[in-house]
């Protein structure tokens, strides 16, 4: 595969995918935007395991509506209380780990639920791993699995019991640019439907003042309404979480100035999500550029088990995809893993901060890590 520059725009990144990853699609820049779209969900998850979160994460889970549990939205990620956790190690001569063969070695109280294996043997002797994989669900809670490490048949899975009411829910969107198109032609919609979820599944819902500015409105335990300033609301909340049930931070993730600007100059698509989700932040060119350069179009020599993973995924059609934010090769989940770790702060500047305007990257954070040890 002939190198890129690493001085180049994402739409060059996206043209090379196409024609060296990508050629044999029917359709080879779709292709390589719909893997750049993957891309954006697997920064999203390991910039989340970097703050500690790994435990708390479900991937796509369904999150119901606020007053309306029927009616359910499909989330990229979703963050929950920990009701007990534990730590079960013990040998596994080969995979498959099925939810069956560790139930030999952790107790179910739960009905078991027997889904895909939790970590399978791949091609050329690799092991690919299942993120957050679910063992067991009730009315009130999700038992799931991540793999901690798992060496010379020494495994050691986290075994976490969460809460099924969410402290807060991340979403990705990124839509490709057609050849001679300004915009992407479904920007809009997706748009149109992140600001839906963001706008219902929380408790603390948003009122619009005709001044433009923003209230917060809470029923209480007794019925009554409290309504502040949509901000210092939400602050009151993350410092005393357990008198407000049933909030959800919701935070967007957006990708690809071709579509969505930039905070200094919004489109409409852009201000729609900044105007419903709690917080909005922009995977700039240069982050997912560099991600993209480093670890899969000219990475170094112990990067290449990433770029590897990324072409035995995507080069044939049909194929089993094992770089994805729900499936990924074990030896890639640990390079990213500690690559991520490596570089948390340059990392960290790959983000623009859409909304709140006065906030950062760090107190972001600081406000998850103070939700995720909410009551249930």
């Amino acid at each position: 595969m002939r190198k890129i520059s690493q001085n180049v725009s994402i739409d060059e990144v996206q043209k090379h995918l196409a024609n060296n990853v990508f050629s044999n699609r029917k359709d080879p820049k779709k292709a390589a935007g719909r893997a750049l779209g993957t891309l954006v969900e697997i920064v999203a998850y390991y910039v989340l395991q970097s703050w500690g979160l790994t435990d708390h994460i479900v991937i796509e889970s369904q999150v119901p509506e606020f007053g309306n549990p029927n009616i359910t939205h499909n989330v990229e990620y979703s963050l929950h209380p920990i009701l007990q956790k534990e730590m079960v190690a013990f040998k596994l001569n080969s995979p498959p780990l099925t939810v069956k063969k560790l139930a030999e070695h952790w107790d179910f109280t739960e009905n078991i639920l027997k889904r895909n294996p939790i970590l399978i043997s791949g091609s050329s002797g690799n092991y690919v791993l299942r993120n957050a994989a679910r063992l067991a669900e009730s009315n009130d809670k999700l038992i799931i699995a991540n793999i901690n490490n798992f060496y010379r048949k020494n495994c050691s899975i986290n075994i976490c019991h969460l809460s099924k009411n969410p402290f807060a829910i991340v979403e990705c969107k990124r839509v490709g640019v057609e050849e001679g198109q300004s915009r992407g032609p479904q920007t809009i919609e997706k748009a149109k439907q992140g600001s839906y979820v963001a706008n219902s599944v929380s408790s603390l819902q948003k009122f619009i003042m005709k001044d433009g500015k923003y209230k917060g409105i809470f029923e209480d335990r007794s019925g009554n309404l409290i309504n502040l300033p949509y901000q210092e609301f939400q602050e009151e909340i993350i410092c005393n979480p357990s008198k407000y049930p049933g909030f959800i931070l919701t935070i967007g993730i957006v990708s690809n100035h071709g579509n969505w600007f930039t905070a200094e100059n919004k489109n409409k698509e852009l201000s729609i999500l900044a105007n419903s989700y709690d917080w909005l932040l922009f995977l700039t060119d240069d982050g997912l550029r560099e991600f993209t350069n480093e670890l899969i179009l000219n990475p170094r020599k112990e990067m290449r088990p990433v770029k590897k993973a990324f072409n035995n995924s995507y080069k044939k059609i049909g194929g089993n995809n094992i770089f994805t934010k729900v499936k990924i090769d074990l030896k890639t989940d640990k390079i990213i893993k500690n690559y991520f770790s490596s570089n948390s702060d340059q990392i960290e500047e790959w983000f623009n901060l859409i909304t709140p305007e006065e906030g950062t990257i760090q107190s972001l954070r600081s406000i998850i890590n103070k939700l995720a040890k909410r009551e249930n």
